[in-house]
């Protein structure tokens, strides 16, 4: 198979041996499964320095063994975070022998490093990232090729490196820290001491219209670029919690430097929720829940964010995704006409309390990923929030059925008691506080939630080739069945049981 004609080319110069390693760094941010990398050029021009770069980016762990593969011809490194194949092609003496040595044979589940490429002719796949390194007066120059994909994955990691050197961090080493179910990743800068986070967010396009006209983002009400959470950040900064301090930011590109608030979770050693921080949690909703909240935002010179209203249509759109996706997953094929209209119709009946239900600002997902546990700090502090983009003014009740609902950790039912009741004591211990009107916004917006990240998950795996989501449907399931035991949840209830997410008698 021939190689096609790139569509992206970059000529960076690399002044000296540390400026290899970051590239090497660069491409590892850049990289997937499957990918082919050619590193081509005449001994002693930095091939291996800089495969060597990249691998031990990818493993984190800068003093990685990595020999040349001169003698063994394939090297093969399954510590790093995705599995790599280091070839070297010097000692092929016809492109055939390359299957002999099992090029391929992975099956698209580990990237590929090869030296000396030329020794394969014309069967490397045409996806090939390409990299030749001449000797350039003290230092080298590197070409790089690349196509589709590969090409714009390349070009934005590349984005990212130049980001940095605008906000002064360019000798930043990179390593991928996360990525979510959006278009959202992130990595941390390390630069001396100190460790700081690239938000790598691309402004989302424009879907297809699903809904008068609009698409499933503008009607949920989701982030379509980073301004958002930049506006968000600072407002909950001001209002004195742990928000990340912002650094830099590129509006234009999608691109944030900020603050890293930690790396401590919700979880003991053994993998098991820690009440006492979930509760801290709750206690901190309480406190945000007894504040005003503006609705505009001015977050840099001249520039507002309105925080949006998390209105009924927001709730139907996303309630659509468990009858467009995890039902008839569940199910084996479409909904009838009949039972669509019976669902649509049930969730119009048991939205209506939410419209006297009250409000304050809705982080929206307040769950155990997004929330930092800081123990040498104090008070709230001890919480770093790190996930609220798509923040909006809704019912109280929902970010406390999101964490006391953890979609990422089993809450069993005693200890999700324990987390709703710290969140009451503290509301109740500063003012009036309803709480019935909270118990049945919980309920209501509990299954409201389960319902939508049932079909996001159930989409991630039929939609996005992600299948690891559908571990959780089970717990999620089990929510859902709590959730329905509660009055205002019966014009529904039988719709969830004939989808097999609730038992009959619950």
């Amino acid at each position: 198979m021939r190689t096609a004609v790139p569509e992206f080319s970059k000529t960076l110069q690399l002044g000296d041996e540390a400026a290899t390693v970051l590239l090497g760094g660069d491409l590892a941010a850049a990289v997937k499964p499957g990918d082919v990398i050619a590193l081509s050029g005449d001994l002693g021009a930095g091939k291996t320095t800089l495969a060597r770069a990249l691998i031990r980016a990818l493993a984190d762990d800068g003093d990685l063994e990595v020999p040349s593969p001169t003698f063994t011809l394939v090297q093969a490194y399954d510590e790093t975070r995705i599995s790599v194949l280091h070839y070297d092609l010097y000692r092929l003496d016809n492109p055939e022998e390359l299957w002999e040595i099992g090029f391929g044979e992975e099956g698209g589940s580990a990237v590929a490093l090869v030296e000396w490429p030329e020794k394969a002719g014309d069967l490397l796949p045409a996806g090939t990232i390409h990299v030749a390194l001449t000797h350039s007066g003290d230092g080298r120059e590197a070409v790089i090729r690349a196509s589709g994909d590969a090409g714009a994955r390349v070009a934005r990691s590349l984005a990212i490196r130049a980001f940095l050197e605008s906000a002064g961090w360019g000798a930043a080493d990179r390593r991928f820290l996360t990525g979510d179910a959006s278009t959202r990743a992130y990595e941390t800068a390390r630069l001396g001491a100190g460790t700081r986070v690239v938000m790598n967010a691309p402004a989302m396009p424009d879907g297809p219209p699903v809904r008068d006209g609009k698409p499933y983002s503008r009607i949920a009400h989701l982030a379509e670029d980073v301004a958002p959470f930049v506006a968000i950040s600072g407002e909950l900064r001001r209002q004195g919690f742990a928000a990340p301090e912002i650094f830099s930011a590129d509006f234009a590109q999608g691109l944030l430097l900020i603050e890293h608030l930690g790396a401590a979770g919700f979880l003991a050693d053994d993998g098991t929720p820690v009440a006492g921080r979930y509760c801290a949690a709750a206690e901190l909703l309480a406190a945000m829940h007894a504040r005003a909240w503006p609705t505009s935002i001015e977050f840099a010179p001249g520039r507002i964010h309105r925080v949006p209203a998390y209105d009924r249509e927001a709730m139907s759109i996303e309630l659509d995704l468990l009858a467009s996706w995890y039902a008839p997953h569940a199910m084996g094929g479409p909904l009838s006409a009949a039972l669509k209209a019976a669902f649509a119709g049930g969730w119009s009946t048991v939205l209506d309390p939410l419209a006297s239900a009250e409000t304050s600002l809705v982080l929206r997902d307040f769950h155990s990923p997004n929330i930092i546990w800081r123990e040498e700090r104090e008070g709230f502090d001890r919480l770093g929030l790190i996930d609220f983009q798509d923040a909006v003014i809704g019912p109280c009740a929902y970010d406390v059925a999101s964490l006391a609902q953890d979609a990422r950790v089993t809450i069993s039912p005693g200890m999700e008691a324990q987390i709703v009741s710290a969140y009451v004591a503290a509301r109740e211990r500063v003012g009036l506080f309803d709480r019935a009107g909270f118990e049945t916004a919980y309920a209501i917006t509990a299954t409201q939630r389960n319902s939508k990240i049932l079909g996001i998950f159930v989409r991630l795996n039929e939609r996005d080739g992600k299948p690891a989501y559908l571990r959780h449907l089970p717990r999620i399931r089990d929510y859902v069945a709590r959730s329905l035991a509660h009055p205002a949840l019966e014009p529904v209830r039988e719709f969830y049981h004939i989808a097999g997410i609730a038992a009959a008698d619950r």
